[in-house]
């Protein structure tokens, strides 16, 4: 698919991030772009500057669906053909994911399996859902987000990251699985697996609000940050909730503002990517290195060796970072 132009894509995770820099890059090359999201005030930002940035012609749709949700999935696909007037589309991004549930131990189950839930759950549901619409489409192309935690079950030894990583290697095995059976079975459609690395998004700022459904910072989030911060030589004994909060707070800007590689820049590298027919899309300088990394020694990648000299060829401070 080298043009966008008078294309319908989908994509969850709209309201942020890289959904919403994919929005707005596909309707600035007269793409229609319907999203979904949980936050209404998010997406209607994202529709704004979408329309404002429009090429002529390309309609923007909003719509509020929660990913791990197969029937509201199914609502949106509904909505879709309703509101962008059409039976296909060309374009699906299974973008939408959130953080958490860490330890399998220690995280409550409630947490681990909506992260889960999101992060693989979302993808398969998506599929599930426009899968007819792409079927109709003359040609067409799905893009699921896994992550660097999609070949690299880590975020160093210090912590916990099984929920999300698990779902991030199901996205993975899911879509290299994709690629014969499209091939055998509907070969007008072309799959691309996603890898970014640390992206400047607000994803650790949202996941705390999609995993509590509150804007504060809960007492049981309270304790689990310091149980962490404590793991990383944090003094937490000295240091007050309001401190703690700030720290959270803080961290939760500096992933945003300090990484490596914009959200604006990880959608153009995926879009370059669907244009050039790549299936397997690394997004930024870290998740080269991780990845080159981890296939030359896989048999040590778990121990804290190997992630120190990761962490310091992929430019991470210790601590980590993911999409």
């Amino acid at each position: 698919m080298k043009d966008f132009s008078g294309k319908i894509a989908v994509i969850t995770g709209g309201g942020t991030g890289m959904g919403r820099e994919l929005a707005r890059q596909l309707v600035a090359e007269g793409c229609s772009v319907a999203m979904c999201d949980l936050s209404e005030a998010n997406m209607a930002e994202t529709a704004r500057l979408c329309r404002s940035e429009a090429a002529q012609g390309a309609k923007v749709s909003t719509h509020m669906a929660d990913v791990s949700i197969e029937d509201q999935l199914n609502k949106f696909r509904d909505e879709v053909a309703r509101d962008q007037e059409t039976d296909k589309i060309h374009l699906l991004f299974n973008n939408a994911g959130i953080g958490g549930g860490g330890s399998f131990v220690n995280s409550t189950r409630a947490e681990w399996e909506k992260t889960f839930n999101v992060c693989w759950g979302g993808v398969y549901y998506g599929c599930r859902a426009f899968l007819p619409m792409l079927m109709k489409a003359d040609e067409a192309h799905i893009i699921n987000t896994s992550s660097v935690n999609g070949f690299w079950a880590s975020l160093g030894p210090q912590t916990a990251h099984t929920a999300y990583s698990a779902a991030k290697f199901a996205v993975k095995g899911f879509t290299e699985a994709l690629i014969n059976d499209l091939k055998l079975n509907a070969p007008h459609i072309k799959c691309s697996v996603v890898m970014p690395g640390h992206i400047g998004t607000d994803i650790a700022i949202n996941s705390r609000k999609v995993l509590t459904g509150e804007d504060a910072i809960s007492a049981e989030t309270l304790v689990g940050a310091r149980r962490q911060m404590a793991r990383m030589g944090v003094a937490v004994d000295q240091l007050g909730d309001d401190q703690i909060v700030a720290l959270i707070e803080d961290q939760g800007r500096r992933f945003r503002d300090d990484a490596p590689t914009t959200a604006a820049q990880a959608a153009k590298i995926m879009l370059d990517g669907v244009k050039s027919d790549t299936w397997r899309i690394l997004v930024g300088e870290d998740a080269q290195r991780m990845d080159e990394m981890v296939r030359t020694d896989p048999v040590h990648a778990y121990e804290p060796g190997f992630f120190e000299r990761m962490a310091s060829a992929a430019n991470w401070r210790l601590g980590g970072a993911r999409t």
